[in-house]
């Protein structure tokens, strides 16, 4: 490998050179020479290239990239991350471009380095979207080489220790950001020790007075706790050694931001939330593990349901731990961890923990690093089926939520899912395939509403159908991203698909004033459309006319313009005439009916194009008809087809003498009457009458009279009508 600097071209500042010499002598604990010599060569290459820049703080800039390489050295990682972070500004504040830095430290650098710099050329509609943008193309090059984002948290960290210097504003978007994403994400990887140090910087930056007003109150607690905390220890330990288990108890401090958010979320008082005293027994290997927590519960007195075994079913960062509470010798709850010394480096470096990079190995399948390609694996196929990088942002959070329930299928097999997940969500877990098809669920064995939540420990069995399909009303209640994500994604592409139907039926109506219909247009005359309007295809322009982002009228006009005189005089008939859409009831997602009039087959209806909807079927004596007659170039004549076969709802008031089992008895007529009740609201109008609110799915005007007719005829009803 070509070193491009050999001898830097001015003196190191002492600064500079105190740092680099502690970093080097870092990385010959655990590097060899060679690899340390190209790790200097990169920083005499950073250090010519951000010659002259300096930090806020007044230090020359190549402090930074040194002060990311030793972090990641810290975690003792690989030559190319250190690289990577001493080059990571080059691409954005430098002239040297990637190109460079592959040529001299080759492609892996390079990806590494391109992979954490921002898109500096990229032109967007908002600072919200340029910021989705650099996350989503973040988290792309992350799913190709995890140390991408090992080197942006590193990265991150350093900017957090520094952040006091920038101006207010600035500090809270950062430490919001840094509590939104880049914490979590930390989280995600297993790597404890940075997120912890991420959420204090990030809430001693966004809330400052909050933050010292805490920190006050926890070392004026800290003090009366010293006694108490040493007893236990010492109870713990004597138990301990009298049953001949070797093991490092020691108390564990809660972190300020997580006091914080215990007492937000679950509005406790300081004081309640710091009076659990937390400790953490390491021994030697699993065995021990379990024996520790027969001593502990034989010790003090365990809290029912507040056993948790991550050591049989890890979480998803890979993390493996036993925790129980007991209750104290002073009355006060004790939060107990234990883990084996492996366990606890994974539990505090996650990935970093034992750096494995681009292998196969079995022994590693249920190691922190192993969960992360799954995730990877994740994150990709909801970057495939997002539709822009916000949506893809909004997914990815959704993703990163810490809590977990563990629900089984019907083999046995184990699933961790969010707490709050659906059936729809394990069925996506499970498979695309599944989710798609899914219809209901059964959950230990009972038929169970797909929007019920999941609770560890459920069997969960999902029952498909070979035409069934997502349900847009399941995007209300699914809480993981990728369920969310291919919900969305197949919508789309239903709705992209019934919307160049309805556009090919509304153009060929207008066309057929002239004669004419879509297949028998000449290329010529569509091509020159397509570009004129700079589409790439018909199916384009299809799509625009059915989703109401073009008026089909003009296109038509637009393509008879384009034939001349031939559609009217040559070899089309003339004008023929004026023909109303006929409306089946089955076009899909591209033609809604209208909430306000509730139209149904009978009704005398017109059409409304909404943009990027589709059309709105109201009915023709709705106010809101009335109301939009000064745009008459967005309505368009319809007409219902004869036999339409599906059910729409339909609001109605009754009045009815306020007796016992009135609504009993309304219900069970309509029911009778082969209609379905979808929602009731009872209004007391006085002691002897009752109003309510029904809305119906009928099939038609005549399916409502005979409704109505055997309604009145109970000898309950005073009054009914339809509400419109």
């Amino acid at each position: 490998m070509t070193k491009p600097i050999t001898e830097p071209a001015i003196d190191i500042d002492p600064r500079v050179e105190q740092r680099l010499d502690a970093l080097c002598n870092m990385l010959r604990t655990y590097l060899n020479e060679n690899q340390v010599d190209t790790v200097y060569a990169s920083f005499l290459f950073s250090f010519e290239a951000h010659q002259g820049q300096t930090r806020r703080t007044g230090e020359p800039y190549i402090i930074h990239p040194l002060a990311v390489a030793m972090i990641l050295a810290e975690m003792r990682m690989d030559h190319q991350s250190i690289i990577a972070a001493i080059l990571h500004d080059i691409i954005e504040d430098t002239r040297h471009g990637k190109d460079d830095i592959a040529r001299y430290y080759g492609e892996d650098v390079a990806q590494l380095v391109d992979g954490v710099s921002k898109l500096t050329q990229f032109e967007s509609s908002s600072p919200a979207e340029a910021q989705a943008a650099n996350y989503r193309k973040m988290i792309m090059a992350m799913t190709q080489d995890i140390r991408v984002i090992l080197v942006k948290l590193a990265d991150r960290l350093h900017n957090m220790r520094t952040l006091s210097v920038m101006p207010a504003d600035k500090k809270r978007r950062i430490a919001r950001e840094t509590l939104e994403i880049y914490a979590p994400i930390a989280n995600r990887l297993g790597m404890n020790a940075i997120r912890l140090e991420l959420q204090d910087l990030g809430f001693f930056s966004l809330h400052p007075m909050r933050y010292r007003i805490l920190s006050e109150a926890v070392r004026k607690a800290r003090g009366n706790r010293k006694e108490v905390v040493q007893t236990i220890e010492t109870a713990i330990t004597e138990r301990l050694n009298q049953d001949g288990i070797h093991g490092e108890v020691g108390g564990r401090e809660k972190h300020l931001y997580s006091i914080y958010e215990k007492m937000r979320t679950k509005k406790l008082s300081f004081s309640e939330v710091f009076d659990v005293y937390a400790f953490r027994v390491i021994v030697d290997n699993v065995d021990y593990c379990y024996r520790v927590l027969g001593v502990v519960h034989n010790l003090y007195k365990p809290v029912p349901g507040k056993f948790k075994d991550y050591i049989a079913i890890p979480k998803a960062n890979g993390y493996q731990s036993l925790h129980t509470v007991l209750y104290g010798p002073f009355g006060a709850p004790i939060e107990v961890q234990i883990r084996s010394a492996d366990m606890d480096k994974v539990a505090e470096r996650g990935i970093a923990a034992h750096w494995l990079y681009k292998t196969d190995d079995a022994s590693i399948k249920n190691s922190a690093q192993s969960r992360a390609r799954d995730w990877m694996r994740e994150l990709l196929e909801m970057q495939k089926n997002a539709g822009n990088s916000m949506e893809f942002i909004e997914n990815v959070k959704v993703d990163l939520f810490p809590d977990s329930v563990y629900v089984f299928t019907p083999k046995g097999d184990i699933f961790e899912l969010p707490q709050g997940s659906t059936p729809v969500d394990f069925a996506y877990a499970v498979h695309t395939d599944v989710g798609d098809r899914c219809v209901a669920a059964k959950i230990d064995r009972h038929l169970t509403p797909l929007r019920s939540r999941l609770f560890s420990g459920q069997t969960v069995e999902i029952i498909t159908a070979p035409g069934a399909r997502p349900n847009p009303a399941w995007l209300n209640f699914v809480v993981t991203g990728k369920a969310r994500t291919h919900i969305r994604h197949f919508l789309k592409n239903l709705q992209a698909k019934e919307s160049v139907q309805l556009g090919r039926r509304l153009l060929d109506q207008s066309l057929s004033h002239f004669g004419i219909s879509v297949t028998k247009l000449p290329v010529q005359h569509i091509e020159h459309v397509l570009l004129e309007l700079k589409l790439p295809n018909l199916d384009h322009l299809l799509g625009d006319i059915g989703l109401g982002n073009r008026m089909a009228p003009l296109i038509a006009r637009h393509v008879v313009a384009v034939g001349g005189e031939s559609y009217v005089t040559g070899d089309h008939q003339g004008p023929t005439d004026h023909q109303s859409l006929v409306i089946k009831g089955t076009e899909g997602m591209v033609v809604n009916f209208a909430k306000c009039c509730r139209p149904i087959p009978g009704d005398a209806i017109v059409g409304f194009f909404s943009a990027g909807k589709g059309i709105v079927i109201h009915s023709q004596n709705c106010k809101n008809v009335m109301d939009f007659r000064e745009r008459p170039e967005r309505w368009i004549e319809v007409e219902w087809e004869e036999g339409v076969e599906r059910d729409f709802p339909v609001n109605i008031r009754v009045e009815a003498l306020n007796k016992r089992g009135v609504l009993a008895s309304i219900a069970a007529s309509i029911a009778d009457m082969g209609a379905n009740i979808e929602y009731v609201n009872i209004d007391e109008k006085d002691g002897r009458y009752s109003s309510m609110r029904f809305t119906l799915d009928v099939k038609n005007r005549g399916h409502l009279a005979d409704i109505i007719r055997r309604l009145r005829a109970s000898g309950m009803i005073i009054k009914i009508a339809r509400i419109r």
